[in-house]
């Protein structure tokens, strides 16, 4: 891939990568990434993968073993996302797009302000922070509210981009609205602070 392409066509070919891992490679990167996570400390907001999204709730279920408060997003129409607690996968129920979200009340919109660290799912980041998500904008709603918004680099809760190895890019097409991600979170190398 090259970085002339648009976000269309990196999704695109992201995804047709992604949904080619095999099982055994997705569970062995799921359980790096939550060898890696066991590092964090304070809140942590996280998220459920859903299809071929890196990790898995062994990366939740090793955040709450390192004695972190975990908060898990709630999708709330076209708004930035709501949030809760997770406090294991009892705590899960189905939702919309084929998500699982807690069951505990809800924080806020903003309660992932007050989080040391926000783990963010990602197609790709690249060495300046630009991530390229989903595309439904919902991250990007909320990221909005972060310190500085669009573009922010410094403030607010550090902004980690969770993706597979090779989705740590060199370059991405950069949109204004588009909030930089200060670290990427990757299952061979960790953290690794972004700009």
């Amino acid at each position: 891939m090259v970085d002339t392409l648009s976000k269309p066509a990196w999704r695109a070919a992201l995804l047709a990568s992604r949904d080619s891992v095999p099982p055994d490679i997705r569970l062995a990167e799921a359980s790096s990434l939550a060898r890696w996570v066991s590092t964090l400390s304070g809140t942590v907001c996280a998220y459920r993968p859903v299809g071929s999204e890196p990790g898995s709730t062994l990366v939740l279920d090793a955040l709450l073993d390192a004695g972190c408060r975990v908060l898990l997003p709630i999708v709330v129409r076209r708004a930035p996302l709501d949030w809760a607690v997770y406090d294991g996968p009892s705590c899960l129920v189905p939702a919309a797009f084929g998500l699982l979200e807690p069951v505990g009340p809800r924080l806020g919109t903003s309660a992932f302000l007050t989080a040391d660290t926000v783990l963010v799912p990602a197609l790709a980041v690249d060495r300046a922070g630009v991530r390229i998500g989903q595309g439904g904008g919902y991250y990007d709603r909320s990221l909005a509210l972060t310190s500085g918004g669009a573009g922010a680099g410094a403030g607010g809760p550090r902004r980690v981009a969770v993706v597979r190895d090779e989705e740590l890019v060199s370059a991405l097409p950069r949109e204004p609205h588009d909030v930089l991600m200060t670290a990427v979170l990757t299952p061979t190398a960790g953290f690794t602070p972004l700009g």
